[in-house]
């Protein structure tokens, strides 16, 4: 008895002396945000990582924002979150805008920790040239993840510093849109600095997107003359194209001409947005469906041409291809394309009554899908065919409903007369959370 008690005393010291080393160690897959940007491993991980988290809110949640709102794609299923999207009655705990809501914060907190952490590296297998290249990275990608918060749920908290816990958020109040579309414009200036161009790159940040980027926050500005520079530079840039048919862009292999700036997916990091699209004979779950009305511009040779490309399937089993290869899901995720800049360098011409300008950019487009060239217009005309353009050029890709708001036509075009519902909720628990968080007017 005298030695049971002995040995359970012994093992009962070396578990608490266990348990103390444990616990002072640190943990080998959660460091603290400190220690976790050291060298040239941990910065290039690191900047992969922000990349990801880009992937994460792009991958389906962002672009079903930007298209089931609008008049290009309708529900079809089960789902509430995605009625209510589609009936544009939006609660502040709808699980679609509250996912991508979080997943940019999560995208612009990675962005902050390198933009802290990288600098002060000393490693010199980090040569200066990549230290800056992963800063100028980082500085877009929270510039693009505030242009994304601005322009759905329109002026936000600006946090610029690593979030290591929930006192650094105290005190920090929304801005206005004008105050966070500055902060993206003084990012975007900081990564032109930084970041290098090739004659190859499309997958990774390069002048050339940040320059892309800049021309359509100026375009939601409506700074004219800024859209159309810097749209130019992109489109003098002998590295990018439009390409025929209009399907290359979007099938095998990727990273087209056509492609500014995509974010690349593989077998081991798979993007399932395709899984939204396709009807469940080939694995989808058929929520998201081309409406009647985009069906019919598609497949008229006059509206459509060869975007026809872009339906599948026939009568009321129609379904959007865009991703077309969801067996191997490895479909990248396209955030800027070069027809985006001739028309977004298209619209800011008309806006300054370069009508001929304007046109010839439009037609580039209208002729690269087989459609009939457009004569010369009238301002309100051509804005408005411009307007159609983008619709029928980009009908999955979640432009349609911000071109609407930013031009105050959501009314016109969806009959949404209560403009407060132009913008998307705050997260309902955020703002039950923060004091210092107000939610945005109607909800």
């Amino acid at each position: 008895m005298k030695h049971t008690l002995f040995y359970s005393l012994a093992l009962l010291a070396l578990s608490l002396s266990s348990c103390k080393k444990y616990l002072t160690e640190t943990p080998n897959n959660a460091l603290p945000t400190g220690n976790a940007i050291i060298d040239a491993g941990t910065s290039r991980a690191a900047i992969n990582g922000a990349y990801d988290a880009v992937q994460n809110y792009y991958a389906a949640n962002y672009p079903t924002l930007g298209t089931i709102t609008a008049d290009n794609v309708v529900f079809n299923g089960t789902l509430s979150q995605y009625l209510q999207l589609d009936q544009n009655a939006i609660p502040a705990d709808n699980v679609t805008t509250v996912a991508a809501y979080q997943g940019i914060y999560r995208a612009i907190n990675s962005a902050n920790s390198i933009i802290a952490a990288v600098p002060g590296v000393q490693d010199p297998l980090l040569t200066q040239a990549e230290k800056d290249k992963i800063l100028g990275e980082a500085y877009f990608i929270r510039a693009l993840s505030y242009f994304d918060l601005g322009r759905g749920w329109g002026g936000v908290q600006i946090q610029l510093k690593p979030t290591e816990n929930f006192e650094s958020l105290k005190g920090v109040k929304r801005s206005t849109l004008e105050q966070t579309y500055d902060q993206v414009l003084a990012d975007l200036t900081r990564a032109e600095q930084l970041v290098p161009e090739d004659a190859t790159t499309r997958n990774r940040v390069q002048k050339s997107a940040v320059r892309a980027l800049r021309a359509r926050l100026h375009l939601y500005r409506k700074q004219w003359a800024d859209a159309a520079a810097y749209a130019t530079q992109v489109i003098d840039n002998p590295k990018f194209s439009l390409v025929l048919p209009y399907k290359t862009f979007f099938t095998a292999p990727f990273l087209s001409p056509e492609s500014v700036l995509e974010l690349t997916f593989s077998v081991n990091d798979r993007n399932s947005f395709w899984n939204l699209w396709y009807p469940s004979s080939l694995g989808g779950q058929f929520t998201l469906k081309p409406s009647a009305g985009i069906v019919e511009k598609l497949n008229n040779p006059n509206i459509g041409g060869t975007r026809n490309a872009l339906l599948a399937g026939s009568g009321a089993s129609v379904y959007g291809t865009l991703y077309n290869t969801f067996a191997t899901s490895t479909d990248p995720a396209y955030l800027i394309r070069i027809a985006e800049l001739y028309l977004i360098r298209a619209e800011a011409r008309a806006q300054l009554n370069d009508l001929a300008g304007a046109v010839a950019d439009l037609n580039k487009v209208r002729a690269r899908a087989g459609v009939p060239l457009l004569p010369e217009a009238g301002k309100e005309n051509l804005l408005l065919a411009i307007e159609e353009e983008n619709s029928v050029e980009f009908a999955f890709e979640g432009h349609r409903w911000f071109d609407l708001v930013r031009t105050g036509r959501a009314g016109a075009v969806l009959g949404l007369t209560n403009t407060d519902y132009w913008l998307f909720p705050i997260p309902y628990q955020d703002v039950l959370s923060d004091p210092d968080v107000t939610q945005n007017p109607g909800y």
